[in-house]
């Protein structure tokens, strides 16, 4: 049985009008302030949890009640859209 013919394909190249300008190697690194915010508001936002459980709900503030645990997590979720930003 004779053995079928093999295809070339052609290499792909992207047109030149529609290549992004900004390379990978272009773009500037990130600057230091963002982890260490990042990570510092890792650190308050685990640092606010445990202290409104281990005080049994009565601090770092009373009278939010349940607020506190947005808080927390919000600083947490916010230190994580501060890294999506990190190069």
């Amino acid at each position: 049985m004779p053995k079928s013919q093999v295809r070339k394909k052609k290499v792909y190249t992207p047109p030149t009008d529609v290549r992004p300008t900004a390379t990978a190697s272009t773009r500037k690194p990130s600057p230091i302030w963002l982890p260490v915010t990042a990570v510092a508001l890792i650190v308050v936002g685990i640092a606010w949890l445990v202290v409104y459980y281990l005080s049994e709900q009565a601090y770092p503030v009373a009278s939010w009640n349940y607020w506190n645990l947005a808080v927390g997590f919000g600083a947490m979720v916010s230190s994580l859209i501060l890294l999506s930003r990190w190069r």
